[in-house]
């Protein structure tokens, strides 16, 4: 991990689950290129360290408020579709990984950030949530065919399509949360879920993995790759934070993140 990634994000290990805080609070946690750095370095770490368990959360409000596009402005086309494609390859190792995974995610859980607490198995959305996916606004495909194994085509087709958040209460019927709890409920629901995957190997997690997991990694990769080859990304995301700051719209910090 370079010196510049360091401390962004934060790990705890206790009884065999690794807990890794996404510890960038001033920006909702959003996932600049040193957080995504620092966060796959944090997961190989882990399971080098003998993780049984990995569980993702946020350090202050927000769980994670999608991808950091504070520098919008001196970033290429290019320099920025390869930022959404470093991601994808994130979510993608978070998906496959060979142990549990878990995601708590209080505050705001928007773009990228969505699509990373949807990468895990367990999915605990405290009370106050709210979850979007505004990416298809400005162009961009990320994370559909994980999102659609999650809650099936058509809901995914719609959350993807509308933009707009959803409350927990709704994100947990639709199956994009696994669970919803109030705070003083996450120390029994991480102690089960340590009990559980101490009871599982690498091996049989990983080819659990393989035969639940519906999405197909390669095409989610070309349809992200096809959605951020198109020429105008940058002038996409800036036309979609114009009409977001003109409508007032629900903000998902995009320039700020996405």
């Amino acid at each position: 991990m370079s010196g510049a990634a360091a401390g962004l994000v934060l790990a705890e290990t206790e009884d065999g689950a690794t807990t890794l805080w996404l510890n960038r609070p001033e920006r909702g946690n959003a996932l600049g290129p040193e957080l995504v750095e620092a966060l796959d370095a944090a997961l190989d770490a882990a399971l080098a360290a003998g993780a049984r368990l990995i569980i993702l959360r946020g350090s202050g409000r927000n769980f994670c408020t999608g991808l950091d596009l504070s520098d919008l402005d001196a970033v290429s086309d290019g320099d920025l579709a390869l930022r959404m494609i470093r991601i994808e390859l994130l979510l993608q190792k978070v998906s496959g990984l060979p142990v549990p995974s878990m995601a708590i995610a209080g505050g705001r859980v928007f773009g990228a950030g969505a699509d990373l607490f949807a990468a895990c198995d367990q999915r605990l959305a405290l009370a106050g949530s709210s979850f979007a996916f505004p990416g298809p606004a400005f162009g961009l495909v990320l994370g559909t065919g994980r999102l659609a194994g999650l809650v099936g085509d058509a809901t995914a087709r719609r959350l993807l399509l509308a933009g707009a958040p959803v409350e927990a209460a709704e994100a947990l019927s639709l199956g994009l949360a696994s669970a919803l709890l109030e705070a003083d409920a996450l120390s029994a629901a991480i102690a089960a879920a340590r009990r559980a995957a101490l009871r599982l190997d690498a091996p049989t997690v990983a080819a659990l993995h393989g035969r639940t997991r519906r999405a197909d990694d390669a095409a989610d990769l070309a349809a992200l790759a096809r959605s951020v080859a198109r020429p105008g990304l940058r002038q996409r995301v800036q036309d979609y934070r114009a009409r977001s700051a003109a409508g007032r719209a629900p903000r998902t910090n995009i320039g700020g993140s996405a």
